[in-house]
């Protein structure tokens, strides 16, 4: 299972990590953590030093019920970092967090590397199509609503069903428009209970059916921090154990915001399999 990116294909079939990097002031962990160059420039370093192979970069907080971030805001805030990441560390692999067409489009042409899209095309009728023209992989989130309204949207008659026909429709969408390498995020936290983020985690492996590579998203989310009754700055060790288990379930890439001990659980569970 590869995804071309810039011309190099990336082996999926080995487990891979992508550290986040937020530049958002308000994002739910480390929301204005790295607001001037010289932190970016040295989180960058030491994710892709402990074995990152993505740098997911996030200009618009997706969290519940985030304020509302322009286009030209989103923007001003992204491109930017996008090219002080590459000037720095030139072969970088940056994903794009945004739901945007126009974002995707300039960031691409900046050098990022693919696109990771919360609404699975949903929030911009133009993203698919904007993608398969830019040719980059694509990830391919499951919400419903929008980060302001998704948390109101939790009613589903057979959650994992749904979000398994979710995505055999919007992939069949997606190829008739032409986009070859999608990767499928089921979307942790959006759109779900606590109780459902952990059906849908217990039934990951169902979604090796849709044969295309699985990324994981729980890292320091509440699904963990509000079971566990403490808080994101002490759910590593919550983010480890789901990890594991995604993992272990067929999860190709794991989104994190702590790459080190993400490399060691797959290290570790490559004994395993």
């Amino acid at each position: 299972m590869t995804i071309n990116c810039k011309g190099k294909l990336i082996d999926l079939s080995s487990p891979k990590v992508m550290g986040i990097l937020n530049i958002t002031p308000d994002s739910f962990y480390d929301g204005g953590k790295f607001n001037n160059k010289k932190d970016i420039i040295k989180q960058v370093e030491k994710m892709l030093h402990e074995g990152a192979t993505f740098i997911d970069i996030g200009a618009y907080s997706s969290r519940p019920g985030a304020d509302f971030v322009s286009e030209t805001e989103e923007l001003k805030r992204i491109l930017p970092i996008v090219k002080l990441v590459l000037k720095h560390f030139p072969n970088t692999l940056i994903s794009i967090d945004t739901f945007r067409s126009e974002v995707a489009k300039q960031c691409i042409k900046s050098g990022a590397a693919l696109i990771n899209d919360i609404s699975g095309g949903k929030l911009d009728k133009n993203m698919l199509q904007t993608v398969a023209k830019l040719q980059v992989p694509y990830i391919m989130m499951h919400m419903r609503g929008t980060p302001k309204t998704m948390q109101e949207q939790t009613d589903y008659n057979d959650l994992t069903k749904e979000v398994l026909l979710y995505f055999s429709k919007r992939i069949a969408l997606a190829k008739s428009l032409g986009l070859i390498d999608i990767i499928i995020d089921p979307g942790f936290g959006f759109a779900k209970t606590l109780e459902q983020n952990y059906e849908l985690l217990n039934n990951l492996e169902l979604f090796k059916m849709i044969e295309k590579p699985i990324l994981v998203g729980v890292s320091r989310k509440s699904m963990i921090y509000k079971l566990l009754n403490n808080t994101a700055k002490d759910a590593l060790n919550g983010s480890t154990v789901l990890n594991t288990i995604a993992l272990q379930k067929g999860a190709s890439i794991l989104r994190v915001h702590d790459v080190k001990e993400a490399m060691e659980c797959i290290k570790l569970n490559s004994m395993l399999s």
